[in-house]
């Protein structure tokens, strides 16, 4: 149950300061670390300030959205939420200056697809990318235990699709005289899918993000659920009622703002986030091309029989635990 989840009590954010005071606490504390020895000015021109690394994060998610509705076979959208929330997360404590958020907006998705029992192997993944395969499984399952560290191994989402479900038969059980709820569909759908571009689902609950998408479909389409609201699911509790109308316009709100960055700002930031990334997770980089060299070497000096050294025996052991996760 969401009220007793660690989404609930360790993903929920008090309103969106809270969620801009988390990721900006990232961006400074990155650019602090690998800036120190440059002036004020030499920082705010070489590295991302938070709006820009916020901009650049959305677009992740689209890319995220547009990789998962073209994977073969077809991935259901629990699974989508799954990953959206994975990255959201990621983001909020680290900065995509730290992490390659390509590598990472992957990782989400793999990892995603093994929480919520969606079965398909490495191969299978993989086969859904393009460029060098065998190179893309090493580095998903290089990040996969970095990400669930990072997610505190609080894996477990609760999306809003579940409630909705819950939402609609209770409409057509006990509130009869609104004719065929499945016509709102087509707009809760929609907005459903907006709301993950928001930081909507860091701060209210599924429950509550689902009413939300009725309420703005019925509304769009010129329909009237008041009657439900508020005679029949909250007609004994006000202060909750209040509570929920208060949620719901700031929801709306939020779906009504969301704008993907312009294509050409999305390139420059690209440009400027490949100067001031952190070389040694980067895949692209040598120091992180020489580590895992390293790392594969020593692999295969274990397999032949050699006593590795006790930083090779870490190797080992962390490639092993990859491993094992990896037939989960």
């Amino acid at each position: 149950m969401f009220a007793t989840s660690t989404q609930r009590h360790f993903w929920m954010f008090k309103d969106e300061n809270d969620v801009s005071n988390a990721r900006l606490s990232a961006n400074i504390k990155y650019i602090s670390s690998r800036g120190r020895n440059m002036t004020v000015a030499e920082r705010e021109t070489h590295f991302l300030n938070v709006v820009e690394e916020k901009s650049l994060i959305m677009s992740y998610e689209y890319q995220l959205r547009d990789f998962c509705r073209k994977f073969h076979p077809p991935m259901p959208r629990y699974v989508i939420g799954t990953a959206l929330h994975y990255l959201k997360r990621f983001y909020v404590n680290n900065s995509v200056m730290d992490y390659p958020p390509k590598e990472i907006l992957v990782t989400c998705v793999y990892l995603a697809c093994k929480v919520e029992e969606f079965n398909v192997s490495m191969d299978q993944f993989v086969g859904n990318l393009k460029g060098d395969r065998e190179k893309a499984a090493a580095i998903i399952l290089n990040n996969e235990l970095l990400l669930m560290q990072q997610l505190d191994y609080q894996l477990t989402v609760h999306n809003p699709f579940r409630p909705l479900e819950g939402l609609m038969i209770d409409m057509k059980t006990r509130f009869p005289t609104f004719s065929d709820p499945e016509r709102l569909r087509p707009g809760i759908d929609e907005f459903l899918e907006q709301v993950f571009y928001t930081d909507a689902i860091l701060i209210y609950s599924p429950s509550q993000i689902s009413l939300a998408a009725i309420i703005h479909s019925a509304s769009t389409s010129k329909e009237n659920v008041d009657e439900y609201i508020t005679k029949i699911l909250f007609s004994e509790d006000q202060k909750r009622l209040l509570n929920l109308i208060e949620a719901v316009k700031k929801i709306r709100v939020m779906v009504r703002n969301v704008q993907l960055p312009h294509r050409d700002t999305i390139k420059a930031l690209e440009k400027k986030l490949a100067l001031c990334c952190n070389p040694d997770n980067n895949s692209e980089s040598p120091a992180f091309k020489k580590r895992m060299k390293q790392s594969f070497d020593e692999e295969e000096s274990f397999e032949d029989g050699q006593y590795p050294s006790a930083s090779s025996n870490q190797v080992r052991n962390m490639l092993m635990g990859l491993s094992e996760m990896g037939k989960i």
